[in-house]
């Protein structure tokens, strides 16, 4: 199935013009670190690190929208990237991996933008939002270093 993706014609003329596919990798790295840097700029303000005087919600109010428009690029661009060799990409555990990496956490993130309100509310951000936020920095700081590993340990990329 992902070797045919392979040799679609769109995809046949995407990777072996140079300049598109280096088009659409700079589109990708900008945008993944877009999202993942507003990801993380919530999950610090939760954990008390980063941007004090800003209320969180407010915060959250301000970069939900370009977090997820960042994670549309990501999402197109990594695509476009993935199908000029899915039927390599598709078969490597790194990659499998790291899509899991990725899939955890878009869900943490998800979960703490949904709290957020809640625990706006309350005099003092609780524990367990700490927790989520801290693993949610763990799981896009995991993805990035996935993601920077896979040419090295499977060639791709």
């Amino acid at each position: 199935m992902w070797e045919a993706l392979e040799h679609v014609h769109w995809v046949t003329v995407l990777g072996s013009t140079g300049w598109m596919y280096e088009l659409v990798s700079v589109i990708h790295y900008f945008s993944t670190f877009f999202f993942i840097g507003t990801i993380m700029l919530v999950d610090l303000r939760i954990l008390g690190i980063a941007d004090h005087n800003q209320v969180i919600s407010h915060l959250v109010d301000q970069l939900v929208p370009w977090t997820w428009i960042g994670f549309g690029f990501s999402i197109v661009s990594g695509f476009l990237e993935f199908a000029t060799d899915a039927g390599d990409y598709s078969t490597v555990n790194p990659f499998r991996v790291k899509i899991l990496v990725i899939l955890l956490g878009v869900m943490f993130a998800l979960i703490v933008q949904w709290n957020v309100p809640k625990w706006n509310r309350l005099p003092v951000i609780p524990v367990g939002a700490k927790i989520l936020a801290s693993i949610s920095l763990l799981l896009w700081i995991g993805s990035i270093l996935a993601a920077t590993e896979l040419p090295a340990l499977t060639g791709l990329g």
